[in-house]
């Protein structure tokens, strides 16, 4: 494969510089020759490669959440971005199985951020040696569609996620340990002046009279904050730099720094959008400007070296003017 990163250069290229490389890699390719084959190998048909379709689920990444920083784009805006790094994300597993109505269940399984093997199981030493890969810290599933299957040992990069697109990131939440009901809840608390003693921050009455004489489920008192599951849907991706596996997006993702968190395209504004009616084939209104297609089944590491090193979205191009990183 042609390998067009400059030795030296960082300088971030947009999506309408990236067409422009895919065709001149497609031009610039040999032309394979097929091998000489059997007479009952020359009927059968050439297997194409797959090809990402409206219809199409693909696996989600698993990340590492570096901290938040800021870029600015060509017209000087300032754009609050998170940096999430893949570590080592490989695919352990297809998983294929019959739910209960019948229909058939696929997912892809990705493992990411290498451990020792002194810490891990020996149940799961002999998984990892199974599909050809060092031991994990962290191993989830994606649910995909059929067409979305990547072989096992695949290793990703952030090249999976384009430039432009929205994706959905799924973490723990900050926990904030046993909290009151204003920092919970947002209550403002009783009065400060005449009339209260020493219940300022006081969520005040909890429950009716004798009937019914109980405070209902799910009302908003003290209690646990924080740790919890929580999807921020629907972050455009800003900027990817394939040769340190980088993925910034715009806006804050839950979770401390260096936690993990599960990248996937964005539920509502790209799966949910092809899937309508009036929205199959109209590939514009599902991604980026400029963008045919999606990395499919996957962006693996191969592809990102035949890339350059940063790729950013044409809206947030930077300025001329500022200096480079």
């Amino acid at each position: 494969m042609l390998a067009l990163r400059a030795p030296c250069s960082r300088r971030p290229l947009n999506l309408l510089q990236l067409r422009k490389v895919h065709a001149s890699v497609a031009d610039s390719a040999p032309a394979v020759v097929p091998a000489q084959s059997s007479s009952s190998d020359a009927t059968l048909p050439e297997k194409k490669a797959p090809k990402w379709t409206a219809n199409s689920i693909r696996t989600g990444l698993i990340a590492r959440k570096r901290g938040m920083t800021a870029i600015w784009n060509d017209q000087g805006v300032r754009v609050p971005v998170t940096i999430l790094q893949l570590e080592n994300c490989q695919v352990t597993a297809n998983i294929k199985s019959v739910k209960r109505d019948k229909s058939m269940y696929h997912a892809v399984q990705v493992a990411a951020s290498d451990r020792s093997p002194k810490s891990t199981t020996r149940q799961m030493l002999g998984h990892f040696r199974k599909a050809k890969v060092p031991p994990k810290r962290i191993v989830k599933e994606f649910p995909v569609t059929a067409d979305a299957h990547v072989p096992v040992g695949t290793t990703l990069s952030a090249i999976h996620f384009v430039p432009g697109q929205f994706v959905d990131v799924v973490a723990n939440s900050i926990g904030k340990g046993f909290q009151g009901g204003m920092k919970r809840w947002g209550f403002h608390g009783l009065a400060a002046s005449h009339g209260v003693s020493i219940s300022h921050r006081s969520s005040g009455s909890t429950g009716q009279h004798q009937d019914p004489g109980r405070v209902f489920p799910g009302k908003k008192m003290a209690g646990h904050m924080g740790n919890k599951r929580i999807t921020t849907q629907n972050l455009p991706v800003v900027r990817v730099d394939t040769s340190l596996n980088l993925i910034f997006v715009k806006g804050t993702v839950p979770g401390v720094d260096d936690a993990h968190v599960l990248v996937s395209d964005a539920k509502k504004k790209m799966i949910a959008l092809s899937n309508h009616n009036q929205a199959k084939g109209l590939y514009e209104k599902v991604l980026p400007k400029g963008v045919d297609d999606l990395p499919f089944p996957a962006g693996t590491a191969e592809l990102a070296a035949s890339l350059p090193a940063v790729i950013e979205a044409p809206s947030y191009r930077r300025s001329p003017f500022l200096p480079l990183e």
